[in-house]
């Protein structure tokens, strides 16, 4: 009866009015309230299920119970086998779709990215890939210091059966550029 007369009083009161934006503090509290009733709800179910399963535990004869005890190590030993398969997969999905390096398997404990029931967390993995370094497009050091001659003294550089194929102008040119150093310098 009183769902009833709030569905009323809900009614009554109507839309906004138009041009007002309804008030972001109310929306909240709306969102807070639908969240803890959800909240509420999924432990009525969990607690509801457990005492559900308790009931049907007292209920199995010996037998019954060691099926079922081998089947809940089969789940669990298959999940285990492919959980860890699951979750590399969705690491190596989600860290090429974020652009970032994923460190070796080896590395990482795999079981941490698992829920409850076996299956990868999601949440935990986005977590995971969004807290891994972006490559940066430039080495982390400094390039060339102290390295001494890079490449070969004749690199770019013109040799003499060039020269012989070239024109006056050409050749002035090229030695302009610098392309005739190694051979001024005997190196070729």
């Amino acid at each position: 009866m009183d769902e009833i007369k709030n569905d009323q009083t809900a009614a009554d009161q109507g839309p906004a009015p138009e041009g007002q934006a309804p008030d972001v503090a109310a929306l909240q509290a709306e969102i807070d309230k639908w969240k803890a009733m959800s909240r509420k709800n999924e432990e009525r179910f969990k607690s509801a299920s457990q005492e559900l399963d308790g009931f049907r535990q007292s209920q199995m004869t010996d037998t019954e119970k060691a099926i079922e005890a081998a089947r809940v190590e089969a789940r669990n030993a298959t999940l285990s086998e492919v959980g860890n398969k699951l979750v590399n997969a969705e690491l190596r999905a989600a860290s090429s779709a974020a652009g970032v390096p994923l460190p070796g398997a080896e590395f990482l404990n795999l079981g941490s990215f698992l829920d409850e029931s076996g299956n990868p967390d999601s949440a935990r993995i986005e977590t995971f890939v969004s807290s891994l370094p972006k490559p940066g497009s430039a080495p982390s050091y400094s390039q060339n210091i102290g390295l001494g001659r890079q490449g070969s003294p004749a690199a770019g550089q013109l040799t003499r059966e060039d020269l012989s194929r070239m024109s006056p102008r050409e050749i002035n040119e090229a030695r302009q550029a610098g392309k005739c150093d190694a051979l001024m310098r005997g190196e070729i």
